[in-house]
């Protein structure tokens, strides 16, 4: 693959569900001391749904993003979900976020990409390459998560750390003459570590009527400790193949913006000489919402002013599998 690539955000919009959840109220479902959560995981408040579903979530992201570019939905030829939790297992969660717009019989094609918490950005990846290739001129990228439904509060690590929310970007091939591209991207996975990040229920191995599935194994199951130490054993070349000389320093990078993964694996950028303030971070008021996360982030950052055209960034994160997954644009 040839880069830089010619991609170019051109609208971004999110979805914050009603509920604000403060952290003293998972303290007491979870059984904590009074301040455990912000001290340990950095999250004060996080949205979890009421009534909203995912692609309801999904579609007022989407409606928004699609405004910001100036657009209407006609001007739009695929619609790519990349989140980490579908609706429903059959038919594609594209297809029902379609329908829920209100374009039901658009025709617009659909399709989904799930590598759970790096599913923005493996959707960023193939949209650029769609759109290198002119196979499509506007691409609606949406994540809608919600993973306040199957949380154990037996298990606070992983209980206390995690929101639901919805973000969702316009991108569009850059005009002659115009910066935004993409200059590189990267994944990498390391299948042993699967078992770090997991739901094993659900699919045919064990499905909702085998009499060896137990409830518990439609529960999100975390261990954060393998997770990190895993991460930072590949990071750094990870990093020297996603750009060399990046795990010593972010050089003309001008920005951050990573999946709040938590807020350990957020202070750990650190080690790689990357600094603090030029971190985006959202975990403290929606905590971690799998791969909406990043989006979210990246929505935050434009509307704050932090990332203006012209701004190289750096989006990176981890996701079950467990993998690693970067990719470097100009806005």
């Amino acid at each position: 693959m040839t880069y830089p690539q010619p991609l170019k955000i051109v609208g971004v919009g999110h979805y914050l569900p009603k509920r604000v959840v403060q952290s003293a109220e998972v303290e007491k479902l979870c059984n904590l001391e009074e301040g455990w959560i912000e001290r340990k995981q950095g999250v004060r408040e996080r949205r979890w749904v009421e009534d909203e579903t995912t692609c309801f979530m999904a579609a007022q992201a989407a409606i928004e993003a699609v405004a910001d570019a100036g657009m209407e939905f006609t001007d739009i030829d695929l619609l790519m979900n990349a989140s980490g939790t579908p609706e429903q297992l059959i038919p594609d969660t594209a297809c029902l976020i379609q329908r829920e717009l209100g374009l039901g019989v658009s025709g617009i094609s659909c399709m989904s990409i799930h590598t759970t918490c790096l599913s923005f950005l493996s959707g960023l990846d193939v949209c650029s390459n769609l759109l290198a290739t002119g196979r499509h001129k506007n691409i609606l990228l949406v994540s809608a998560d919600i993973s306040s439904k199957n949380l154990n509060f037996k298990h606070p690590e992983s209980s206390t750390l995690f929101g639901d929310l919805a973000a969702a970007a316009v991108l569009t091939r850059t005009p002659e003459g115009e910066s935004s591209c993409v200059h590189a991207a990267h994944f990498e996975t390391y299948g042993d570590g699967a078992v770090f990040t997991q739901v094993p229920g659900g699919g045919t191995r064990l499905n909702p009527i085998s009499p060896e599935t137990r409830k518990e194994d439609f529960y999100f199951q975390m261990d954060g400790p393998s997770v990190l130490k895993w991460t930072l054993k590949y990071a750094g070349q990870f990093l020297e193949n996603l750009q060399p000389g990046l795990s010593q320093g972010l050089g003309d990078i001008d920005l951050v913006i990573p999946h709040q993964a938590s807020k350990v694996a957020l202070e750990a950028h650190s080690i790689f000489g990357m600094e603090q303030d030029r971190i985006i971070k959202t975990i403290e008021t929606t905590g971690n919402c799998i791969a909406a996360s990043l989006p979210n982030a990246l929505y935050e950052a434009i509307k704050q002013g932090r990332l203006a055209r012209g701004d190289k960034a750096l989006l990176m994160g981890t996701g079950a599998g467990l993998s690693l997954g970067g990719v470097i644009l100009t806005y």
